[in-house]
C-alpha cells in the first residue's frame, strides 16, 4: 500500500553503464513530501548516477537500471519518460548548471516554462516569482548567461527549473565551484522555498557541512551503496561521518572560486 506521505521511493536500485560498469549496487532512499533531503557522499560515490536514475536520464549516457524500483508519487519512473516526469513535477537541475550561454538570463528562464506548455500570462507570473527569489537575476535578465558569474548561472539554472513548477526539485552538486557565501545564499533561498511553498527538495552534495545545515534528513552513499539514512540533526552531531565517508573534514576545505 502506498504511503501518501512519501513523494519519492527508491528501493534496492542497481545500475550499470554500457552493460559493464556497475555504478549503483544497492541504493535506498525515501523523500517525504515537504522535506529537504540531502544525498551525500564523496566524489564517485554514485550521487549523480542516482539522480539520473530518479529522473530516468541514465539512458542518455548508455546507462540503465538493472534492479530495484523507483516510484515518484506512485508513478513507476522506469515506465515514465523524462518529459512526462517533468510534467508530473519531478524537475532536475543537472551538475554544471547547463545554461544556454548565448541566451539572456530571462530567455534561459523562459525555457523552463515550455515543458509544461505555460501560457504567456503564467510565464510572466512565474518570472516575477523567480526574480523575487533571486533579485540578482532580475538585474541581469538581459545579459547573456555565458557572461554572468558562476553563482548567477546556478541561480538561473534553479530558476529555470522553478519555471516548470516542480513538486520535487532535484539538484546535483549546486555548490560546485562557487564561493562559500554564494553557496550559503543559494541554500538559504532553497530552504525558504521549502518552508513557504512546501517544495520538496532532493539535493546531492559532496559538501556535507552546508547540506546538513539546511536538510531535514539525509542519505549517505559509499561506492554506489546506501550506508546511512538518518535525520540531518543526528548526522551533524556525528563527527566521524565526514572523516569516515568523505575522507576529510569538509568544514576546513579550501574556499571555492567565485
Amino acid at each position: 500500500m502506498r504511503d501518501p506521505a512519501v513523494l519519492l521511493h527508491v528501493n534496492g536500485v542497481e545500475a550499470t553503464y554500457q552493460n559493464a560498469i556497475v555504478a549503483l549496487h544497492n541504493v535506498n532512499l525515501t523523500v517525504q513530501r515537504g522535506e529537504v533531503h540531502a544525498l551525500l557522499g564523496a566524489n564517485g560515490a554514485g550521487k549523480s548516477s542516482t539522480l539520473k536514475a530518479i529522473s530516468n536520464l541514465l539512458v542518455l549516457e548508455r546507462g540503465q537500471v538493472t534492479a530495484g524500483t523507483i516510484r515518484f508519487d506512485g508513478h513507476d519512473v522506469a515506465r515514465t519518460t523524462p518529459a512526462q516526469l517533468v510534467r508530473l513535477g519531478l524537475v532536475q537541475v543537472l551538475e554544471g548548471r547547463r545554461c544556454f550561454p548565448n541566451l539572456s538570463i530571462e530567455a534561459n528562464l523562459v525555457t523552463g516554462a515550455l515543458g509544461r506548455s505555460a501560457s504567456r500570462a503564467e510565464t510572466a507570473v512565474d518570472l516575477e516569482r523567480v526574480y523575487a527569489i533571486f533579485p540578482r537575476l532580475k538585474a541581469r535578465r538581459r545579459v547573456a548567461a555565458g557572461l554572468t558569474s558562476g553563482g548567477e548561472q546556478q541561480m538561473a539554472a534553479i530558476g529555470r527549473a522553478l519555471m516548470s513548477r516542480p513538486r520535487l526539485l532535484v539538484l546535483d552538486e549546486p555548490s560546485m565551484g562557487l564561493a562559500p557565501l554564494v553557496v550559503q545564499d543559494i541554500f538559504a533561498r532553497l530552504r525558504q522555498l521549502n518552508r513557504e511553498d512546501g517544495l520538496s527538495i532532493l539535493v546531492a552534495e559532496q559538501n556535507s557541512t552546508v547540506a546538513l545545515q539546511y536538510a531535514d534528513r539525509a542519505t549517505v552513499l559509499e561506492a554506489g551503496v546506501t550506508v546511512l539514512n538518518d535525520t540531518a540533526k543526528a548526522l551533524r552531531q556525528r563527527e566521524d561521518i565526514q572523516h569516515f565517508y568523505f575522507g576529510r573534514d569538509v568544514a576546513h576545505q579550501a574556499p571555492a572560486l567565485a
